[in-house]
């Protein structure tokens, strides 16, 4: 069977460049969609958040307007977080994980992890870790900000190199959100050495590079999974 480490935010906020906190966590079509897919397939499915705390939901990712006018969709999301509710209220705890106990691991977004995740030592060192095993790292929209903590021993960027995809300037400008980032998501992966590659604003766009599984935005998440399943089958 094989086994994931599903690594959640534990923020419920995203500090902007003016200090101030907007409100925010895990966007639930990336939680929802991913984490039904793995279970589906049969997956063994262990939830992990910094410090074991609950994770919190962004409230704007259940507004029937983030999700196309879909209310059965936003309802769907609904039904199935109220379904895991005992799973999300008892994470483990990231901090005592190990990448040999797993096959795969796999981070949601929404801007939680561009507060805590993309600058987690525990995670830097254990992405690193499913990487240089061999062993696949996924991430989805925002969270492959989470990719950003890792370094090898020699100060490097473990993911130099790399074709990734994930949430685009152009995205953040029309979320509203980008003159008020401390920094933009492809821009630091740019800088930090990554081949960026991105589709079009708010379509699905997945992207694999070796072991590196990468989606740019929500509507990239089920796509994403299914890729994830069908390598791992």
């Amino acid at each position: 069977m094989t086994k994931l480490l599903f690594v959640v935010t534990g923020s419920d906020h995203w500090t902007l460049n003016d200090g101030t906190k907007h409100p925010t966590g895990y966007w639930a079509e990336e939680l929802v969609e991913s984490h039904r897919t793995f279970t589906e397939a049969g997956w063994d499915v262990v939830v992990a958040t910094p410090g074991g705390v609950t994770p919190t939901v962004d409230q704007g990712s259940l507004a029937v307007e983030a999700n196309g006018g879909d209310e059965s969709k936003v309802a769907d999301q609904k039904q199935y977080l109220e379904s895991i509710e005992g799973v999300l209220a008892s994470p483990a705890r990231l901090e005592d994980q190990t990448a040999s106990s797993f096959d795969v691991v796999f981070v949601p977004g929404g801007h939680g992890p561009m507060e805590d995740l993309a600058v987690s030592t525990d995670f830097g060192a254990l992405v690193t870790e499913f990487l240089e095993s061999g062993k696949i790292v996924s991430a989805v929209c925002h969270a492959p900000a989470a990719l950003l903590s890792a370094t090898r021993d020699d100060g490097s960027w473990p993911f130099s190199g790399y074709k990734l995809t994930g949430f685009t300037n152009e995205e953040e400008e029309q979320a509203g959100l980008a003159a008020k980032a401390p920094w933009l998501l492809e821009t630091r992966l740019r800088d930090g050495g990554a081949e960026f590659s991105s589709g079009d604003a708010w379509g699905p766009h997945v992207i694999v590079d070796r072991t590196v599984f990468t989606g740019q935005n929500p509507a990239s998440t089920k796509p994403l999974a299914d890729r994830l399943v069908a390598a791992l089958s």
